[in-house]
């Protein structure tokens, strides 16, 4: 009896690791184009906008800028050729898509579409919402890193066309 009790929780276990070994990590889960693209289309149909594609080519310059701020994650802008928000969040949390995205979209409470103007409070902004709904941005493409050192994660997302055209409403 004490044999059979034994080779059963042996094959329960056997089991659950093959079930475990099998499952994709939920941080790459999160964090896929699609998982990118669906967090900003949802607002964007909010309010009227088209959606945003994937696209290969922003998301390897993304990629790139990432890349060099892995060492430090300072929310530092690229300066390059998309619009782009940023996004970083301290170590010992699997930061994802949803989280970056969701801290862009949160800053809407702020902005006014009839005045087209954001009434922040210090320390906020509305720019990250108004690009994420840019209704001229057609393709985005993001990025995440670990930082070293324990620094956290960093997570960028570039557009094209840019958004936050002085003197134009984003939707």
């Amino acid at each position: 009896m004490e044999a059979v009790s034994s080779k059963m929780a042996w094959l329960a276990l056997a089991f659950a690791v093959a079930a475990a070994a099998s499952v994709t990590p939920p941080c790459a889960a999160q964090n896929s184009p699609q998982d990118f693209v669906n967090q900003h289309n949802t607002p964007r149909a909010n309010v009227s906008v088209g959606p945003v594609s994937w696209s290969d080519t922003v998301a390897a310059y993304a990629q790139g800028y990432a890349a060099q701020r892995a060492g430090d994650c300072k929310l530092v802008h690229s300066g390059g050729p998309y619009g782009e928000n940023l996004f970083w969040g301290s170590a010992g949390y699997a930061w994802a898509a949803a989280d970056a995205v969701g801290s862009w979209v949160a800053e809407k409470q702020y902005y006014n579409y009839g005045t087209n103007t954001c009434s922040a409070p210090a320390g906020r902004t509305c720019g990250h919402y108004t690009q994420v709904v840019w209704r001229t941005s057609t393709a985005v493409g993001c990025a995440r890193v670990v930082c070293s050192n324990n620094g956290g994660v960093f997570i960028i997302c570039n557009y094209y066309t840019p958004g936050n055209v002085i003197g134009q409403s984003p939707y």
